[in-house]
């Protein structure tokens, strides 16, 4: 029987052979030099790795493996995992690793040709960010405790990211020098290890100097140099256990966790900011997109939003 829930399929992905040796060297390769060349951030490189190592274990190192595979090869692996529940998104995710790994064996001459240039990515349905009301951020961001230093770090991480618009790695893996509270600016090192300098807000400034001052000290122990955000003990909250909190907190405002998407304070930051006249260049320069086209999905988020809020109001809605 296929698999259908996320744990069964990485059940059955952990049950396939060993990775071979001589595909493990060839994907090592190409992560070391796209790394070299791009400066792809260390989530994008772990994707890729995962994605290519999972095509190799399953070939086995079959008819020359990963490295020598063919269209056929290729498109019966996607087959594959179409059968067994994986989503066109995550298919298409696999088939742009493929390709930066043959156009990097092209590029070097370890083969003459390209496999998946006759392949078809999969449709994917448009799917607009999920954002939150005003309303349900001003609950969110009042759910912590702020009794105990925990809870002031959660509430500084909340007011932060939804004032910055910060994805959850830049998030989690600020250093502490990069707020600076007198010119009430962040500097943050987004993906390609791109810098950008994003305002504060008189809120997140507030509940960020209230975290440094009462709380950050008691978790940071005798560590000086350390991340801005901690844990008891002076290490980073991980992505995933941000993520924890931000459904815990959710749960207390009484908003459906499953609203709660690990985009969705990201792309209420955007939201708001279109639906109250933001420049969408600004917006842009804001999130760290290198590509406006990016930034432009949240016109139609904020135009749906528009839509309703017509539909439910205006007397000939």
């Amino acid at each position: 029987m296929s698999p259908h829930t996320p744990a069964e399929r990485r059940t059955q992905a952990m049950a396939l052979p060993p990775l071979p040796d001589a595909d493990a060297a060839a994907i090592s390769s190409f992560l070391d030099a796209i790394w070299a060349e791009h400066g792809l951030s260390r989530q994008t490189l772990d994707s890729y790795r995962r994605d290519l190592e999972g095509v190799a274990r399953w070939r086995e190192g079959k008819n020359g493996g990963l490295s020598a595979a063919d269209r056929s090869g290729l498109f019966d692996y996607l087959a594959w995992r179409s059968h067994n529940g994986y989503s066109p998104r995550s298919n298409a995710r696999l088939l742009s690793a493929l390709r930066a790994f043959f156009a990097h064996r092209v590029r070097t001459g370890a083969r003459a040709d390209d496999p998946t240039a006759l392949l078809d990515p999969p449709k994917l349905p448009r799917s607009l960010p999920k954002a939150l009301g005003e309303s349900q951020i001003d609950a969110l961001l009042a759910a912590p405790d702020l009794t105990s230093p925990h809870g002031l770090r959660d509430r500084a991480m909340l007011e932060l990211m939804y004032a910055c618009g910060l994805r959850v790695s830049e998030l989690v893996n600020l250093p502490a020098t990069a707020v600076n509270l007198r010119q009430g600016v962040l500097r943050v090192t987004g993906k390609g290890s791109k810098e950008r300098l994003v305002p504060l807000g008189e809120e997140a400034q507030h509940w960020l100097e209230r975290y440094l001052a009462m709380a950050r000290p008691q978790l940071a122990g005798k560590r000086a140099l350390a991340p801005l955000f901690l844990n008891t003990g002076g290490e980073p909250p991980t992505r995933q256990q941000f993520w924890q909190l931000v459904k815990r907190y959710a749960g207390v405002a009484g908003i459906d966790p499953a609203r709660i998407s690990p985009h969705g304070l990201r792309h209420s930051f955007a939201t708001h900011l279109l639906n109250h006249g933001a420049d969408l260049r600004a917006l842009q320069m804001l999130l760290g997109h290198s590509s406006l086209s990016t930034t432009q999905i949240y016109t139609l988020v904020a135009r749906e939003q528009l839509k309703q809020l017509h539909a439910k109001h205006h007397p000939r809605g």
